[in-house]
């Protein structure tokens, strides 16, 4: 369990160093789920695996003691979290929604239960981070069963919701991994949690997105316009059809954004230049933010001379949500025909900036041989002012895919020189070559 604790601390030192974050705006968290929902089983009695030599019960919210044979036949998530960890503590808000109401089903109460299995750093953080839970938990002093369940389940980083269904015959659990993702991604509906109901949730999904239009994401029955300059000015939505349109989450707050807008304000610019003259085809970017107050919208709205969704409209939580965005800025792109492009498109943009326009797979396989090219005649190593480690050179698959540059702070994508000692990555074009006496 410490070990488990003292690579969360890197991780979320690196993970917060990489982008702002609004928790209020939408779940964010650091987890290794696979997104496929797939379960496997394990042939142990699930029950078994709660209990210790020591014991064989768990706490309720009050602090007493509840057998673990109480959960027999019910559907367990298994929440291994810990309160130093703020991604932690804000799912752990959206999980006591969800749990909440399902326990406000009847014919669910009975069949649902979660149990804190907690990564705190000691008894006083464990009692204040369980009160703000109506579930079970394990024991802080059962060390031993804590440390079990995290090996046995392989739970790599936190918050992390491990979903137990036991079968009909009860010789196998099958066992889903991916339970933080599906309370995000489908809240209360995911329940049972069983194959049937997430093939279901995902058939669902992809007729939505085969059916997605721009209408479809930006209008309500309350509003089919956009914020426009000058105050008030509005736009319908309608007059983007046929548009590549970018959808721009940030916030006046977001300390990434506050470099990243301005670049990004500079390559919109330079793609409407390009379009000029060109009646078959045009570029838009829709703000929408997640700022805490009509003044800061407003008075970021105002450096853009783009269009923005109205503020506190509930269309931007709706896509958040639809986008799976979890950290800003984020620029998704929408094709002319109102479907996805790319959800990359703030790495598209740091790399290849108004050359990425109209970010379409063709365009970007282009740029990618192009940057190939360009990798060849680059040194496979370098010595950087900024770190004290030899870099390497290394392409998308091999540890230079997606990723924060060290020096500039800024997305990149593909090519990157790293530091194979302790991970340090920067853009190729961020290097700044030093001679160093090998010695040192």
């Amino acid at each position: 369990m410490e070990e488990l604790e003292k690579k969360n601390i890197t991780s979320m030192k690196e993970e917060e160093a990489e982008e702002e974050i609004d928790n209020s705006f939408v779940p964010v968290y650091h987890s290794f789920a696979s997104k496929n929902y797939h379960s496997h089983l394990v042939s142990d009695d699930y029950l078994s695996i709660l209990a210790s030599k020591d014991g064989d019960f768990l706490l309720s919210p009050t602090g007493a003691q509840v057998k673990v044979s109480e959960l027999e036949g019910k559907v367990v998530g298994l929440y291994f979290s810990a309160n130093w960890y703020s991604p932690c503590t804000k799912f752990t808000n959206l999980l006591v929604n969800v749990y909440q109401q399902l326990k406000e089903c009847s014919n669910i109460n009975l069949g649902f239960e979660i149990v804190f299995v907690s990564s705190d750093e000691d008894l006083n953080a464990f009692n204040t981070y369980r009160s703000s839970m109506p579930w079970l938990a394990i024991p802080f002093s059962d060390l031993e069963t804590r440390r079990a369940l995290t090996q046995k389940f392989d739970v790599e980083g936190i918050p992390c919701l491990i979903i137990l269904l036991p079968n009909d015959d009860k010789l196998d659990t099958a066992v889903i991994k991916d339970g933080v993702e599906l309370v995000y991604r489908y809240g209360v509906q995911a329940f049972p949690f069983t194959k049937e109901r997430l093939d279901e949730l995902r058939k669902k999904e992809k007729e939505k997105r085969d059916n997605q239009t721009l209408s479809s994401l930006l209008t309500h029955d309350a509003r089919d316009v956009l914020s426009g300059h000058p105050s008030p000015k509005q736009v319908s939505v309608a007059s983007l059809k046929g548009k590549t349109v970018g959808l721009y989450f940030s916030a006046q707050w977001c300390n990434p954004a506050k470099k990243f807008t301005p670049r990004l304000i500079s390559v919109y610019k330079k793609i409407k230049q390009q379009l000029e003259g060109k009646d078959d085809e045009d570029f838009e970017i829709v703000f929408v933010s997640s700022d805490h107050n009509q003044v800061d919208f407003t008075t970021y709205f105002e450096t853009m001379p783009w269009l923005a969704i109205p503020f506190d409209d509930p269309t931007i939580k709706a896509l958040a949500k639809y986008f799976d965005i979890r950290g800003i800025p984020s620029l998704v792109i929408l094709g002319p025909d109102g479907k996805t492009v790319t959800k990359q498109g703030r790495s598209l943009i740091n790399l290849y900036k108004e050359n990425a326009y109209p970010f379409t797979k063709t365009r970007i396989d282009i740029l990618e041989k192009q940057m190939d090219e360009i990798a060849k005649g680059l040194p496979k190593t370098e010595n950087h002012s900024g770190h004290r480690h030899e870099l390497t050179l290394v392409p998308e698959g091999h540890g230079g895919g997606a990723f924060i540059c060290c020096d500039c702070d800024e997305q990149g994508y593909g090519w990157a020189y790293q530091c194979l000692e302790c991970g340090y990555e920067v853009h190729p074009k961020c290097v700044k070559p030093v001679r160093r006496d090998p010695e040192n």
